[in-house]
């Protein structure tokens, strides 16, 4: 992530203002939530297992990590590239759209800053995207 006038992507900045552990974990689960609720994301939602209990710790471990926060996904599952991950799957624009639409109703519903809500979905843009190109046969 890149630094910003408010210092989010520097050290453990943004893991706080997303309100740490607690805090990924409410925006994972309203993803998920929104993910199973939205018609929008039925293509995405098929992708996953029928019970999203791994799927909500995995992204929880995951984001914390990539926040500035511990580094909870290596230390429970290891190393991973999110675009490498989903290479497998028929993932393209329409399903980045998705994805990110449940992810913007999820930051939308947490009581972030406003500066770090359009810092967060902008900066989950780019590996969206790169995940896109990755299932494209492109390089992420």
């Amino acid at each position: 992530m890149k630094a910003n006038e408010q210092g989010y992507g520097v050290g453990s900045n943004s893991y706080q203002a997303a309100g740490e552990l607690a805090g990924i974990t409410r925006l994972v689960d309203a993803f998920y939530d929104n993910m199973e609720r939205l018609p929008e994301a039925a293509r995405i939602r098929a992708m996953h297992p029928q019970d999203l209990s791994e799927s909500r710790k995995k992204l929880t471990y995951f984001l914390s990590g990539w926040l500035g926060g511990p580094r909870l996904y290596r230390q429970n599952y290891g190393a991973i590239t999110i675009p490498g991950f989903h290479r497998h799957l028929e993932i393209g624009v329409a399903e980045r759209d998705a994805w990110l639409l449940c992810m913007e109703q999820a930051i939308a519903a947490q009581p972030y800053a406003a500066p770090f809500a359009e810092y967060l979905l902008a900066q989950l843009t780019i590996p969206a995207d790169r995940v896109v190109q990755a299932c494209a046969g492109g390089e992420p």
